[in-house]
């Protein structure tokens, strides 16, 4: 083995071990919060809830399609925790259900827009010059329209359903991560240990992905867990206003749109999915809350 091999072998050594220690000061940061352990269990299970929707709910053939007219309007009770919706429903089965869109809907946006903004920030940050202003402006031009307003016209511009929500809200999500990697890769590009890989002989492209991209990762993580509340939120806004999710689909916003045509009397169709949705907001705010404070003592912050 040359020299050059074993210096690179052992530097390897020394940064697996150096991030075995920040994780694990991290986690006993992360554990003595109880906001973020609140915040993590609500994650959990609202998670579950949706994962294992049809063995966990009282009355999983409520899903869908489904009419029981008898028992329509029926308030909370034993049999109905929250009670029934306008076909004959039980509310909370169709909750759970619910959030399988709503998950789904943060999965596929996030898993969009993160890497291609995170590429965007990388590549604009570490060339700089003319690429840098042209990528940058635009997402500047992104970012001065509001995140659900765009989306609505997009929305608008097709046939509703979630499939064109998921594309509406993922095609101006990317622009924060863009924003964000770029402001970092600037600040991270001049710093001796990128020099040194430089003067080694590294690629552009190992620089950018095994020494600037891993110094990017705490703050990618924290932005991840703070904008699945958000992209939840916009999704059931756009579900709410017939953009989104289309009946007989168990979308939240759907849910609460169809509710609020029976308010005040049957406030229970609107109150208990909002509060789903407010719970699974706030767990992603806690969780995130917990993540940044954690990774920040595992940054040395």
């Amino acid at each position: 083995m040359s020299s050059n091999q074993q210096a690179t072998a052992e530097a390897e050594e020394t940064r697996w071990a150096v991030f075995k220690d920040r994780l694990g000061r991290g986690w006993y940061k992360f554990s003595r919060n109880p906001t973020s352990l609140i915040g993590a269990a609500m994650v959990l299970l609202f998670v579950f809830l949706a994962s294992f929707a049809h063995y966990v709910t009282p009355y999983p053939n409520h899903a869908g399609a489904y009419t029981d007219f008898p028992n329509a309007f029926q308030p909370p009770s034993a049999a109905h925790w929250c009670g029934t919706d306008s076909l004959g429903a039980d509310v909370l089965t169709r909750i759970a259900f619910g959030s399988q869109i709503s998950f789904m809907l943060a999965g596929v946006v996030l898993g969009i827009s993160v890497p291609l903004g995170v590429f965007l920030g990388l590549l604009s940050g570490y060339v700089g010059g003319k690429t840098e202003a042209v990528i940058m402006r635009i997402t500047d031009i992104f970012l001065s329209l509001p995140a659900l307003v765009m989306a609505l016209a997009i929305c608008a511009a097709f046939t509703p359903s979630i499939d064109k929500a998921m594309i509406a809200v993922a095609s101006i999500w990317w622009t924060w991560h863009c924003r964000l990697v770029n402001g970092i890769t600037r600040s991270i590009k001049t710093e001796e240990f990128v020099q040194a890989s430089r003067v080694l002989g590294a690629s552009h492209l190992r620089i950018i992905f095994k020494d600037i991209l891993p110094n990017c990762a705490s703050p990618i993580i924290v932005k991840i867990t703070l904008d699945a509340g958000f992209v939840i939120l916009v999704g059931a806004g756009l579900s709410f206003l017939g953009l989104g999710a289309q009946p007989p689909a168990e979308d939240l916003g759907t849910m609460i749109a169809i509710g609020a045509k029976y308010l005040p009397e049957r406030w229970w169709m609107t109150v208990f999915p909002s509060l789903a949705i407010f719970f699974i907001i706030l767990g992603f705010n806690l969780l995130g809350d917990g993540l940044r404070d954690a990774l920040a003592v595992e940054e040395g912050i």
